[in-house]
């Protein structure tokens, strides 16, 4: 007799486990942000770095990765674009909701919690499916922080990390490297070391920006060089 899939019948729909406790459609969706484009974040002793790779196209305009969801927070993404797009434009709401209602800028972890519950929720109710990306959610209230979400709505602070394809590799080398109280220069150094794990680069390949106390910067290649860093 043909031996069935372990996943069938299991991954159909979302709201059904298999007798080993998983949800097959989560993990397809995780499986979706390892095939994506690698998205870093540092945090170092004023704030926050990200980073991505610039995709050059004579034809096209390269797409957004890194979305500024307030004036102190910014998410970086992995995964399907889409699908992120809705969430970040979900995120800008409410953003602007909790100025509006409270006076007061969103903290990073309420925003976190919020993308987090969003894509949590797609995982609970049949006739949807779970958001194929992660993200990385950072900036600065009294310092800087750094949160990570997946598909299945989970919420992790971290102090550097990488998603997408190259996440594994680089995510050792963090462990290795990453010091506490950094300088925005080592801090963004330690951006462009990590995408050198991937292939050589230089100073117009990755899009950088940085967040602070005092401002909100998309690092452009002036602004590099002045900071010194080496590709």
């Amino acid at each position: 007799m043909e031996m069935m899939p372990e996943s069938m019948g299991y991954d159909r729909a979302i709201v059904v486990f298999s007798p080993d406790g998983r949800l097959f459609q989560v993990e397809y969706a995780r499986e979706a942000v390892k095939r994506g484009a690698t998205a870093v974040g540092v945090t170092f002793k004023d704030g926050v770095v990200f980073g991505v790779r610039k995709r050059e196209s004579v034809l096209v305009k390269p797409g957004e990765k890194i979305f500024k969801l307030d004036d102190h927070i910014a998410a970086a993404t992995s995964g399907l674009v889409a699908d992120a797009r809705i969430l970040v434009d979900s995120a800008r709401l409410r953003g602007q909701q909790n100025r509006m209602i409270y006076d007061e800028p969103i903290s990073v972890m309420t925003m976190a919690r919020y993308i987090a519950d969003r894509q949590q929720m797609f995982t609970q109710y049949a006739g949807v499916r779970p958001y194929g990306v992660s993200f990385l959610i950072g900036g600065v209230n009294d310092e800087g922080k750094l949160f990570e979400t997946d598909p299945s709505g989970l919420m992790l602070e971290c102090k550097a990390k990488a998603i997408g394809k190259s996440a594994d590799k680089i995510n050792e080398m963090f462990e290795k490297r990453f010091k506490q109280d950094m300088t925005e220069k080592e801090a963004v150094q330690l951006v462009f070391d990590a995408f050198k794990k991937e292939a050589k680069i230089d100073l117009q390949e990755i899009v950088v920006h940085v967040i602070s106390k005092s401002k909100y910067t998309e690092a452009d290649t002036d602004y590099l060089k002045k900071l010194g860093i080496k590709a």
